[in-house]
């Protein structure tokens, strides 16, 4: 776990909503008291398989990652990516349908995410994943190397731009199954840094939600710096889309959609067991 120097590191992906979550902490409206606040940006499989050696003592993951690093970490009740009727894209060049993804190449933007753990619990069994970074499953889709993809982050909002056929939203599907919000991503805390001073961050994350939400425009202007390229009316959508009233809390639905989640996984055979839910309240 790296806490150096009374530093605290927090990995986050280099993503316009991440970043808007963390505006006023970079610009030092928010702080935490003793500590200064560092930032490690990768992209959410990298954070997914970094979760697993319990080093950082803050980082974002794909929710489907908790239960194999849930020994090392606590879930925030702030900063959860959570859509309502709204998640990954499953993509193709040419027009298609739900019934053609049989036995399909599909391009996942990693073995960890929670678009993957989607798609093996509404897709069709029989599909062979290719798993690639996330910037690559477009080119994998267009240059043939898979037959569909999953687009994740402003990707799912801006597909028939990229020019890609959309087949199945996974957060309709999810919305349709279960009505309840689809919890696509989680912040988690370090067990091993003291229960202090995780109440201390999980508060300080939840504040800087809080600042950048009610300073939106300036919030906006920084975190729109990370959005490769993407236009700043897109971009505002994205970004209230993945910062919302359920990212300042999950609340009780938040929390029934992870363990729902869990469960079809280990209906499905794609979990051995139902992870224990230990959830730290921010303030």
């Amino acid at each position: 776990m790296t806490i150096n120097d009374n530093e605290i590191i927090f990995g986050h992906s280099p993503d316009a909503d991440d970043a808007f979550m963390f505006y006023a902490m970079e610009k030092k409206y928010i702080e935490i008291p003793d500590y200064s606040v560092a930032h490690h940006m990768e992209d959410i499989e990298s954070l997914n398989v970094l979760a697993a050696t319990g080093k950082l003592p803050v980082t974002a993951i794909s929710a489907a990652r908790y239960p194999d690093v849930a020994e090392h970490y606590r879930i925030m009740s702030c900063g959860s990516s959570i859509g309502r009727n709204y998640g990954p894209m499953v993509v193709s060049v040419d027009p298609m349908t739900e019934a053609d993804l049989e036995g399909k190449r599909v391009a996942v933007p990693g073995r960890f995410t929670t678009s993957w753990l989607l798609f093996q619990i509404f897709g069709p069994k029989n599909c062979e994943p290719v798993f690639v970074d996330f910037d690559d499953v477009g080119p994998a889709v267009k240059e043939g190397r898979a037959d569909v993809g999953i687009l994740l982050h402003e990707g799912q909002i801006l597909y028939e731009k990229l020019g890609f056929h959309g087949i199945m939203s996974l957060g309709e599907k999810w919305h349709e199954a279960t009505a309840l919000p689809i919890p696509l991503g989680v912040d988690l805390v370090s067990r091993h840094i003291g229960s202090e001073l995780a109440q201390t961050i999980a508060d300080a994350s939840l504040a800087s939600i809080n600042y950048a939400r009610a300073h939106e425009d300036d919030a906006l202007e920084y975190a729109l710096g990370f959005g490769r390229g993407i236009d700043p009316e897109d971009g505002k959508k994205f970004v209230r889309m993945y910062v919302n009233e359920d990212t300042v809390d999950m609340g009780q639905e938040g929390l029934e959609a992870l363990n729902k989640l869990f469960g079809m996984a280990v209906e499905r055979g794609i979990l051995n067991e139902m992870p224990k839910l230990d959830i730290i309240q921010a303030n």
